[in-house]
């Protein structure tokens, strides 16, 4: 299949890949013109619903799919792939602190950066899913060294999903019409959404948010909680984790990788090199990032004020903390 571009998606039995596969497959990731070979990743408890996912896509019939590999093994599962999406991950269960669930998942990423390192394409694009998708994200890169921490990344697009559907919804127009929303920092509780620099079109002109929604103290506060606790909202609702949402945009997140942002700035988690914004070099921390030609650089110069300082500070506290504990893990 050398015409077709090589995808690896991991966790592929679960959720989030239920509905991230086919995406893929369509073309709506990479392109209506590029032909797929889809791996599908897996632990061998579930390769018998793994099987049923491959004969529903399959079944499907469709055009760009030229084959799909399902496998348990590592090595078979990241040789010569072109992308990867690291979805797979063991859930944060009920009692289970944060750092219990760091040590379990970074001993995966290890493996899996490890396995990059080894059989995958000096050129493939990595985005972490799986959380604390941040540090995961960190640890798989750390341990491919012969792959540029720049072609590693993490998912903060569905918070960027999150906040811009906020304002739209708060403004009343559609979501398209809300541009440049940033997420700062971690996927977790101490992400900082910000509106600052986004802009929105309302009546065919483009205004700065903060002055459409006419609400400093909702942009600092009620927004701000909506969006770091909007994850632990859909699991009280749905008794499951995000997946349709998490799917789209990591679909969002590749699509713009690949094929370009424009004139507009996504959020990405990517590898801090120090010189942007007063980040600790060495974190994955999320930034705004123009992507042309498959590279994205952090947008940079944007005016921080004091409120947003703190925010981005404490956040990234929070990965630098992580990065010990995970690196401690790694160790042990």
């Amino acid at each position: 299949m050398a015409d077709s571009m090589k995808v690896l998606v991991t966790g592929a039995a679960g959720q989030i890949a239920y509905s991230l596969v086919i995406a893929v497959a369509k073309g709506d990731v990479f392109g209506k013109d590029k032909p797929i070979t889809l791996v599908l990743l897996d632990i061998p408890p579930m390769m018998e619903v793994l099987e049923g996912v491959v004969l529903e896509l399959n079944d499907c019939a469709l055009p760009l799919l030229r084959e799909v590999i399902a496998t348990a093994d590592v090595a078979e599962a990241f040789k010569d792939i072109d992308a990867a999406m690291l979805v797979g991950a063991m859930p944060r269960r009920e009692g289970m602190e944060r750092k219990d669930l760091l040590a379990a998942n970074v001993k995966i990423f290890k493996e899996q950066g490890a396995a990059l390192d080894q059989h995958s394409k000096k050129t493939v694009k990595v985005v972490v899913v799986g959380n604390p998708a941040n540090t995961n994200a960190l640890i798989a890169s750390h341990y491919a060294p012969s792959i540029p921490k720049k072609n590693f990344s993490c998912l903060t697009r569905l918070d960027q999903n999150r906040a811009q559907s906020l304002v739209a919804h708060r403004i009343g127009i559609p979501n398209s019409d809300v541009k440049n929303v940033i997420i700062w920092g971690n996927h977790s509780s101490t992400q900082f959404p910000d509106v600052r620099h986004a802009k929105a079109v309302i009546g065919g002109k483009v205004v700065a948010v903060p002055d459409a929604v006419k609400d400093d103290s909702y942009l600092k506060n009620d927004f701000i909680k909506t969006v770091q606790q909007r994850g632990a909202a859909v699991i009280k609702l749905r008794k499951l984790s995000s997946a349709m949402s998490a799917a789209k945009a990591t679909c969002d997140h590749m699509h713009d990788w690949f094929s370009g942002t424009g004139d507009s700035w996504v959020s990405m988690g990517v590898i801090s090199d120090g010189n942007s914004y007063g980040i600790p070099e060495g974190l994955m921390y999320s930034f705004p990032v123009k992507i042309q030609n498959g590279n994205w650089q952090i947008v940079q110069g944007l005016d921080i004020n004091d409120f947003s300082r703190a925010k981005m500070d404490a956040t990234a506290k929070e990965l630098l903390e992580e990065k010990a504990m995970a690196l401690a893990a790694c160790q042990g």
